[in-house]
């Protein structure tokens, strides 16, 4: 597509290149901002809640379509579906913005990428017929804001009230929650830095560190103390699951699935002095990234360019066998489907046959890093999804094929506040109707 000529337009690039490239749509998103910034915070504001409110409503939005076409979505280009979208979107769900901007923007957007007259004209008359009915449309069932495959398993296992209030959940703005980097400042300093920037904040109820940015809608580049490292964005759940790890004793530790390095940042704070942090991510970008968000937090962790499986690989060609990590965590790849409220495009790109493949990697993963433990040594397995697949699946496989592995009780390395997030089974949970992401995690000691 050409030059962005208005937000619909940019909008519609960012829903069209999410879809094709299969990336992250907040990675598409920031990749678009930086070829076409906006100067009025107000028009980025507008941009991101078009782009996450169609994917959040997508569902929804593609009902109502469908009681006003005559031709079906499924045979409609990606561009045509998405204008839609975009355009039933502003006329169902942004109230202030009036019907006629909504509807002529879009069209214009349409207009820019040179679509032929009888489809914008085709757009036009849906979206106008659209908004002279909305006043009595009788909106779907908001559980229709997911797909049909993982409605029907949360239905299964949680039943229909659950089920909707989980959906309901997943779709609302989710607070922007920071970790008080204690390395570099307090928890009082930083929420006074932000009270006096006009931001408002709460504190986390679950971990003692966290604050939570419910109406913040900037950059976090913006942010009072970022540039000085005296925060990093990470979700109270996250949180909880690096306090697993802590309470051990002086040695080696291996975060062995880094990613953008909240939880190995988290970890250089908590381990014991003279210990050793070891952080593998594989993929360059995400390992720019890591590098990066060490360096402004102050963190003082080795790096390596690899997978977990490239690490033991090497080090078998070197001779070398056995333990050599006091503790691991292991936050495996994931389906993601615990964090949809935050990454709205996952459960669209997500299919159920995809889990079983998930937890082979999971189990494969879990068995190197025993390997790779001294006796005494802690694993602690976590993944930001509440699949059963993923979760206690995982961890019954590895226990029948791992026998020197036990499960502990996580309970008393987190917070009085957090322990009720911890069954009878010694498994971690957490949930959005707990105002958390989903995750799961499990503490195992080596015999």
């Amino acid at each position: 597509m050409s030059r962005p000529k208005n937000i619909r337009h940019q909008a519609l690039m960012v829903l069209l290149a999410q879809a094709e490239e299969g990336k992250p749509l907040d990675r598409v998103l920031a990749q678009h901002l930086v070829r076409h910034p906006l100067a009025d915070p107000r028009d980025r504001q507008l941009l991101m809640a078009m782009v996450y409110g169609v994917l959040r409503w997508r569902g929804v939005l593609d009902e109502v379509a469908a009681r006003y076409s005559r031709h079906p979505l499924a045979k409609m280009k990606p561009l045509t579906l998405a204008a839609l979208r975009l355009g039933i979107l502003q006329l169902l769900f942004f109230d202030r913005v009036p019907a006629a901007a909504a509807i002529d923007e879009t069209i214009k957007a349409l207009q820019v990428v040179r679509q032929p007259r009888w489809l914008t004209g085709f757009v036009n008359a849906l979206l106008r017929a659209v908004a002279r009915d909305r006043g009595q449309i009788k909106m779907p069932d908001e559980l229709h804001s997911h797909p049909e495959w993982l409605r029907q398993r949360w239905l299964a296992r949680y039943g229909q009230e659950s089920t909707r209030e989980l959906c309901r959940i997943n779709n609302l703005l989710p607070p922007l929650v920071l970790r008080v980097n204690l390395l570099r400042t307090t928890v009082a300093q930083l929420a006074t830095q932000l009270g006096q920037a006009g931001i408002e904040v709460e504190p986390g109820a679950f971990v003692p560190e966290a604050l939570l940015l419910p109406s913040y809608q900037g950059r976090i580049e913006e942010l009072p103390g970022y540039g000085l490292g005296w925060f990093a964005v990470q979700d109270q759940a996250a949180q909880l699951v690096s306090l697993l790890l802590a309470g051990g004793p002086t040695g080696r530790y291996l975060d062995a699935c880094a990613g953008l390095g909240g939880k190995t940042a988290h970890l250089a704070q908590l381990l014991p002095p003279a210990s050793q942090l070891l952080a593998l991510e594989p993929q360059l970008e995400r390992f720019t990234l890591l590098q990066e968000n060490l360096t402004r937090l102050g963190v003082a962790a080795l790096t390596r360019q690899q997978s977990l499986e490239e690490f033991v690989a090497d080090r078998s060609r070197d001779g070398h066998g056995g333990g050599v990590f006091q503790g691991i965590l292991v936050d495996a790849p994931c389906s993601g489907l615990g964090v949809i409220r935050r990454h709205p495009d996952i459960r669209w790109n997500r299919q159920a046959a995809d889990l079983a493949g998930q937890q082979e990697r999971q189990v494969a993963l879990l068995g190197l890093a025993a390997e790779l433990l001294i006796p005494g040594g802690v694993l602690v397995y976590a993944v930001c999804s509440h699949e059963p697949e993923e979760n206690e699946g995982v961890i019954a496989r590895l226990l029948a094929a791992c026998p020197h592995l036990t499960l502990d009780d996580p309970r008393p390395r987190l917070p009085a506040a957090a322990r009720s997030l911890v069954g009878e089974d010694h498994f971690f949970r957490s949930l959005p109707s707990a105002g958390l992401d989903g995750f799961f995690a499990a503490r195992l000691s080596k015999n």
